[in-house]
């Protein structure tokens, strides 16, 4: 999705702390929230939510919050969000409880372009401290969207699988993600009909471990548009499944002093992709289409051994920047294992690659060492 970014990241941090009260504090109806929260132990239990109102729980600084039952998010057209984590140093606890969406009431092909409105995000977490075991079950559309910083984010499942069925799930993000770190999202999975990932501004952002799955768009970054800076992120020893695409860097071609530097991919896993194995583009909103120079996307490197398999009607890699002005530098491209598919092309970046792909990759326009 382009920027600007969606409001739900134009906070600029968490809230100052909250000294909260030493009592446990139940959840367990709308109405419940407000006494709850002034609790530095919190329980949710199992409930249906009030329609059109978002759960809101901003807890004490310090705050543990464990489920004990699964939350059902009853179907009402409205912009959302449907719930929201805020405050400093949370432990959130899930137990593997669900937050059920009700999507299946919502899909409707169109995502948020017409038909239905449907609410999104489904999670905003916009705390630090740690946040697992928690499972979203169809999300109308995009799942958890991340502004907290200090943050860990473990074993959070995104299913949107019976989305799958005749291309109704659509915008169904798994991660969107505005942090300005440190954040981890770690040993958790996706199934998608969208981004499994989607980075869309912040620093210091590490993924790793996670499985992706489901006509997916890819681990991305971006897009990236005017005035937004996405730096210091690693993706690291995740697996995906039948994306669209494996790994993409999107950038708006018309965006202006904007960066994209220090992204590190290693030791990932991905096979059954149907379009790009890799793609790096300047000319969003087209796919390869007419680059801008106002994104300066630099230190892109795939070290260790990232093994990507893609179909027989995808390509293995595109990068189409505007000039080597806004692609600066030598991309370290050695720890690339690309199979399958046919040759893209590589313009205006000057890379590295390793030696088997030198001998059928197309170069246009482009500098190799």
């Amino acid at each position: 999705m382009a920027n600007p970014l969606p409001s739900y990241f134009n906070a600029t941090g968490q809230e100052p702390p909250r000294i909260g009260k030493k009592c446990t504090g139940t959840i367990n109806s709308a109405a419940s929230v407000a006494a709850a929260v002034e609790c530095t132990t919190i329980v949710i239990e199992a409930f249906t939510m009030t329609a059109g109102t978002t759960l809101t729980i901003s807890a004490p600084t310090g705050a543990t919050i464990t489920m004990q039952g699964s939350i059902t998010f009853p179907y009402y057209q409205w912009a959302g969000p449907l719930m929201v984590v805020k405050g400093t140093s949370i432990t959130f606890d899930g137990g593997g409880y669900q937050l059920i969406g009700n999507g299946l009431s919502y899909w409707d092909g169109l995502g948020g372009s017409g038909g239905k409105t449907k609410p999104a995000p489904m999670l905003v977490l916009d705390n630090s401290g740690t946040f697992k075991n928690v499972n979203l079950l169809n999300a109308p559309m995009r799942g958890v969207a991340i502004n907290g910083a200090s943050l860990v984010v473990s074993n959070v499942n995104v299913d949107n699988s019976a989305g799958d069925a005749a291309g109704l799930g659509a915008n169904t993000d798994g991660f969107d993600v505005a942090s300005s770190g440190p954040l981890t999202i770690e040993n958790s999975s996706v199934h998608t009909q969208d981004d499994c990932l989607a980075i869309n501004g912040g620093n210091a952002i590490t993924f790793t471990g996670n499985t992706c799955a489901g006509p997916n768009h890819g681990i991305s970054i971006g897009s990236v548009n005017s005035g937004t800076t996405v730096s210091n992120i690693v993706i690291s020893n995740n697996k995906m499944t039948a994306g669209g695409n494996g790994f993409r860097i999107k950038t708006v071609a018309t965006a202006t002093n904007a960066y994209v530097t220090g992204v590190t991919y290693s030791g990932n896993t991905l096979s059954g992709i149907t379009g790009y194995g890799v793609l790096i583009d300047e000319s969003y909103p087209s796919v390869l289409g007419t680059p801008g120079t106002g994104v300066i996307i630099s230190g892109i490197s795939f070290t260790g051994t990232n093994t990507i398999a893609v179909t027989s009607t995808a390509k293995r890699l595109e990068i189409n920047c505007g000039s080597t002005t806004s692609c600066p530098g030598t991309w370290n491209l050695a720890g690339l294992d690309i199979t399958g598919g046919s040759a893209g092309a590589i313009k205006n970046a000057v890379v590295r690659l390793p030696e088997y792909l030198l001998c059928w990759l197309m170069l246009w326009s482009s500098l190799i060492i």
